[in-house]
Parts: structure tokens; C-alpha cells; sequence
């Protein structure tokens, strides 16, 4: 029945040039746009990764629930020490940690209220590879005093680097606390509401002004991304415990997590609009062609075939126009994929952000594979009703086209 389908596949050379044709340009289209898409959940996985929350954060329990409201109450002592027993990890790039405070920011004539992090310059130097310096320079361990400020908060205070500034907060004890810092820089994040009231002062400097030795997060890098899950296990196993909260990236950014299932749902129903069109293309050009051929098909039922080798021959027929439309698509695809990568594709900045990003087409083995079933499924479900009619059809009314 095979070799029958492949030869009836190459004798019908039009038909099935078509149907291929169908199958592989919406199996192409099906790659680029869901590479597409995994390109814009990497480069928002990173951008949100190397410019605020790296790969794993530590806490105490009950930190990443209420310690926005009162980081003064989570704070880890004996930071030092936790920080040489991750280092120790073998996939683990930088340990780093940091400390969280709101305040009110001062330029001399208004207040602004911020939220601020104490941090270790030359670590988060390496981290923060999103985050762009867009007047001055990143905080150095010279600083003793230096702020690095967000854009919205430059714009707000019309601050510039080498202005003065007094920031304000209230210690670790409920004390009121002020610091003189000078503005080293102006950064922009890919999150404007960050940007509008975010500032960066020096790990020692923060402590400082909270009078506290503490630490509220250690922040962990890893070399990739892919190993966040496997790292959050170990640490949490051998190091943390019930000591220590671990949470990954994701966990921290519902953001991520709630773009991710509006863009699946959405390609999902692409999918679907996909699916629909193959079927109704391959369905009308198949069913025109077996029709065509149906004074063979009674004959194959004349000389003593029955009704379910017909269908079975149409099926498989459709099936060999699947697998071959579905890799015709694949090749189309990914040689377009990298061809549209390799130009770049320049896209404004996403809602609620900053940064301007060149898109690229990020192939996966799942984009590649889903498409190509897509493709195969839908020539395969177009034969169903063409090969159900054609089986049913009485011999007699079949040998009649001959004539």
C-alpha cells in the first residue's frame, strides 16, 4: 500500500506540487513566528535577569511575601560566610549581596520618595549588562558615596552626574538617618516604573544609613540560564535549607510568567488558524484529484480491493504529501529564520519599557517540531473525508467516469 501511495504521489506531479506548497509555507510561517516569539521570551528572560534580579535570589523566609513593606525586619547576618559557600558552586558565575531601603531623595529644593538598593559594585557591574548608562558611569568601589539613579528619578530632580544629593531613611532601630551622596550616573533599565524610582548606592554606604551589618538578598549569576532550575535545587539542599528562601528569577517576575501565557495562547490560536487553512486547502485540491481518479479506484475495488484499502491508499497518500510538505517547511523555515537573524529585525521598546531591542528568530527544537506536526496532522486530517466518501462510493457509479 506504501509503494502504491508513493507511486500515485509521483504520478500526480501538479496536485501534489500544490499540496506540498500548502503544507510547507504554513509550516514555514509557523517557525518564524513561533521563534519569533521564544526570541522575545529569552531577551525579556535576560533583560529582566541582568538588570535587576540576576538568576537566584536567598532571603529569609517570609522576605519575598512582606519585605517590600519592612526590609529592616528580613536581614541576613553573616553574609559573608553564605556568599563563600555558593561561590564554592561550580555553575555559579557571582554571589552578591544586596540591601533594600525606601528613602526620600533630596536635590536642595524637593523630595522625591525612592526605592534603593546598597550593592557591590564591581559584582553587579558584571550582572548588569542590560542595564544602560545614559549619563556618567556605573558605581565603582571608589565610590564611598556615589548614587547611580534611575532616569525617571534624574528627570524628577533634574539631576546630573556630580550633583549632590542627601538621601533620607529611617534605620534598621527606627532611627531617622541622612547621608550626602554625589551622583556618579544615570541608568535605564528595561522597566520604566523601575527607572522612575530606583536608585544604587555602595553595599558599605547602605549599611550605613540602615546602621546594619545585614544583608536583605543574595543575589546568584549563574553562566546559563538553563541551569537556574538545577542550581535553586542545590543551593537550597546543601546550603540554604530552612535557613533560607531560594527563589528564581521567574518566581520574582510574575511578569514573565503572565507575558509567557498570553503569547502562548495567542500562538497557540495561530496555530490553530494554520491548522484550518491547511486542511482546507489540502481537503479541496485532494478531494479534486481523487475524484478525478475515481474510475481507478473502482477498479482497484472491481479487481478485488476493498473499501478500506482505498481509504487506506488515499490516507497514506496524504500522509507521504505531510511528511514531505512538512520538511520542505522545515528547510524554507530555518534558512529564512537565519537569514532574517543574521539582518536583525529593530523593534521599539515593549509596553511599560525602555530599551529599543533588535528581535532575531530563536529556533528550538519544539518551534521546529510542532510546526512540522501541524503540517503533517493537517494533510493527514484532509484526507479523512475525501478517502471516507471515495471508499463508500458504489462500484458501479466509479466505473461509469471511465467512459
Amino acid at each position: 500500500m506504501l509503494k502504491l501511495a508513493l507511486r500515485n504521489v509521483i504520478r500526480q506531479k501538479l496536485r501534489s506540487a500544490m499540496i506540498l506548497a500548502a503544507i510547507a509555507v504554513g509550516v514555514a510561517a509557523l517557525i518564524l513566528i513561533g521563534g519569533f516569539i521564544q526570541d522575545m521570551f529569552a531577551q525579556l528572560a535576560e533583560a529582566t535577569i541582568h538588570s535587576q534580579t540576576g538568576h537566584l535570589q536567598l532571603a529569609l523566609p517570609g522576605y519575598f511575601g512582606a519585605g517590600s513593606r519592612s526590609p529592616e525586619r528580613y536581614l541576613i547576618p553573616n553574609i559573608d560566610t553564605v556568599e563563600e559557600q555558593i561561590a564554592n558552586s561550580a555553575d555559579v558565575q557571582d554571589v552578591m549581596a544586596r540591601i533594600r531601603f525606601s528613602g526620600l531623595l533630596n536635590n536642595g529644593k524637593t523630595d522625591l520618595p525612592v526605592v534603593g538598593e546598597g550593592i557591590e559594585p564591581h559584582k553587579e557591574m558584571r550582572l548588569g549588562s542590560y542595564m544602560m548608562i545614559k549619563e556618567g558611569r556605573r558605581l565603582q568601589e571608589k565610590d564611598a558615596y556615589g548614587i547611580l539613579i534611575g532616569e525617571g528619578v534624574a528627570k524628577s530632580l533634574r539631576l546630573h552626574p556630580g550633583d549632590r544629593v542627601n538621601l533620607l531613611t529611617t534605620t534598621a532601630d527606627g532611627a531617622v538617618n541622612v547621608l550626602d551622596f554625589v551622583v556618579v550616573g544615570v541608568f535605564q533599565s528595561f522597566s520604566r516604573d523601575y527607572d522612575a524610582h530606583a536608585v544604587k548606592i555602595p553595599l558599605r554606604a547602605a549599611q550605613e544609613l540602615l546602621a546594619t551589618s545585614g544583608a536583605n538578598v543574595i543575589v546568584v549569576a549563574l553562566y546559563r540560564t538553563e541551569e537556574t532550575d538545577a542550581a535553586a535545587a542545590k543551593i537550597h539542599a546543601s546550603i540554604a535549607r530552612a535557613t533560607l528562601d531560594v527563589k528564581t528569577w521567574y518566581e520574582i517576575n510574575d511578569f514573565y510568567d503572565k507575558a509567557v501565557m498570553l503569547y502562548e495562547r495567542q500562538f497557540g490560536v495561530l496555530r490553530l488558524i494554520v491548522l484550518v487553512m491547511i486542511l482546507l486547502s489540502v481537503s479541496n485540491i485532494l478531494s479534486m484529484s481523487i475524484f478525478e481518479r475515481a474510475g481507478e479506484f473502482g477498479t482497484m475495488r472491481a479487481l478485488g480491493s476493498r473499501s478500506r484499502h482505498v481509504f487506506q491508499s488515499i490516507v497514506l497518500e496524504a500522509l507521504l504529501l505531510g511528511i514531505g510538505g512538512a520538511g520542505v517547511g522545515c528547510l524554507f523555515g530555518v534558512l529564512l529564520a537565519l537569514a532574517v537573524s543574521a539582518i536583525g529585525i529593530p523593534m521599539p521598546p515593549a509596553p511599560g519599557s525602555n530599551l529599543e531591542y533588535v528581535a532575531r528568530i530563536h529556533l528550538t527544537t519544539g518551534v521546529v517540531a510542532g510546526a512540522s506536526l501541524v503540517g503533517l496532522v493537517g494533510a493527514t486530517l484532509a484526507s479523512m473525508l475525501p478517502a471516507v466518501r471515495m471508499s463508500r462510493l458504489p462500484i458501479a457509479e466509479a466505473l461509469r467516469t471511465l467512459v
